[in-house]
């Protein structure tokens, strides 16, 4: 039976770093389509005031509305958003992993 010890360096040893560029990446793609697709719903589905949840984004995002030009606008920015915190995810995790091999 292997020790406690032995146990978590090999773990250490087999945690691999996250590439913070690929998951940036990812995370845009993911953020932006999302966005993209859950405004051109609701612009598809119509009705007299399409999306009043979705139409509060444009607070945080200029120029973002429930409409066909906002839902290219928000596809800009959920790319730029869902890649800064792909990012960011990434270099905290590599951060964490850098930290435990030590």
């Amino acid at each position: 039976m292997e020790s406690r010890a032995s146990q978590q360096d090999e773990v250490s040893r087999t945690i691999a770093r996250v590439k913070a560029d690929a998951l940036a990446l990812v995370c845009g793609l993911i953020g932006g389509l999302s966005l993209f697709v859950m405004t051109a719903w609701l612009v598809l589905k119509g009705g007299p005031q399409p999306g009043q949840h979705l139409q509060l984004l444009s607070n945080f995002f200029v120029g973002y509305s429930v409409t066909w030009t906002g839902a290219f606008v928000g596809l800009l920015y959920g790319v730029f958003t869902g890649g800064a915190a792909g990012w960011l995810v990434g270099r905290m995790y590599n951060a964490v992993v850098d930290a435990r091999k030590k």
